[in-house]
């Protein structure tokens, strides 16, 4: 067992999403020490279950870091987590009894912020299953988008499927053509409009955002359709980009699941202006760590 003296100090940081929850653990040197990993942790599964699957996950970490009981009383946490905007979760997870020195909680989208840019002012746009835009300026959040589907996420996967069978009955009716991607739509739904409306009824985002490869391969082939769709989804992101520029947003990263195949769609002045992303969300979590022992000094002083 690792033991901790009075002078160390180990930080924890965790990306809780809908997906997934990974944690890592690092020394004042930012040697990785132990990390963890376990299911979705996100307030809409309640906060006690995002809240046990986030303690799975640390607890994973501490494990294979070797610490004791009382080193990790010395460790500071940053937990990133999905849907910490709805009423109530911050307030309900600050009540929840926790072994370490102190712990910070932030969404995980501002979590991935802070790792995109090492902590400093900047901005990111995620474009995946969703859209949106954060960012952080003189201490002061941005928000732009991410309201949720389908009357928001502009340019996500879900839009881009949303917009796919939009076209496809559209082409059905003989409104417009019918080339090889919405072709292959219809085929899919046994060109029964019937059947389209019937699997509406019952799909979330993510069906719709199973869409969105088909629809980027026929656009990368040419078709006027695919293209068409892809240049919409692509202005979104564009429009997100300079829209957090010109909130203040020094630097701006695109991250997701979609920011490579939608990148070369963007218009040039935005691709040019975009930066690589320094680390990833739980990178962010151990800065809002770090973060919290630095005002810990402060208060000290």
């Amino acid at each position: 067992m690792s033991e901790a003296t009075a002078n160390e100090h180990y930080y924890l940081g965790v990306d809780g999403g809908g997906t997934g929850c990974r944690a890592r653990i690092e020394n004042e040197a930012g040697e990785v020490l132990g990390q963890g990993l376990s299911g979705p942790a996100t307030t809409r599964l309640g906060i006690a279950e995002a809240w046990a699957s986030v303690a799975r996950a640390f607890e994973a970490a501490i494990a294979e870091a070797g610490l004791s009981q009382d080193a990790v009383s010395h460790m500071r946490a940053g937990i990133g987590l999905a849907g910490m905007t709805r009423k109530g979760s911050l307030e309900a997870l600050r009540e929840i009894p926790h072994p370490f020195a102190s712990i910070d909680f932030v969404s995980d989208g501002i979590g991935a912020c802070l790792g995109a840019h090492s902590g400093l002012d900047g901005a990111i746009v995620i474009a995946g299953t969703g859209s949106v835009g954060l960012g952080i300026v003189n201490g002061r959040q941005l928000r732009m988008g991410g309201y949720g589907f389908p009357i928001s996420d502009e340019g996500s996967g879900a839009d881009i499927g949303l917009m796919t069978l939009r076209f496809a009955l559209q082409a059905y009716d003989g409104r417009i053509e019918c080339g090889p991607l919405l072709g292959e739509v219809l085929r899919r739904f046994n060109n029964d409009p019937a059947e389209v409306v019937h699997w509406m009824d019952r799909a979330t985002a993510t069906d719709y955002a199973t869409f969105a490869p088909m629809v980027l391969r026929h656009a990368d082939q040419g078709d006027a359709a695919g293209r068409r769709i892809v240049q919409m989804a692509a202005s979104q992101i564009d429009m997100l980009v300079r829209g957090l520029f010109d909130q203040g947003a020094p630097r701006v990263t695109l991250l997701g699941g979609l920011s490579g195949p939608l990148e070369p769609w963007l218009s040039p002045d935005v691709r040019r202006r975009l930066k690589p992303a320094d680390g990833d969300a739980v990178s962010g979590a151990i800065i809002l760590a770090r973060q919290g022992m630095k005002r810990k000094e402060r208060n000290s002083d």
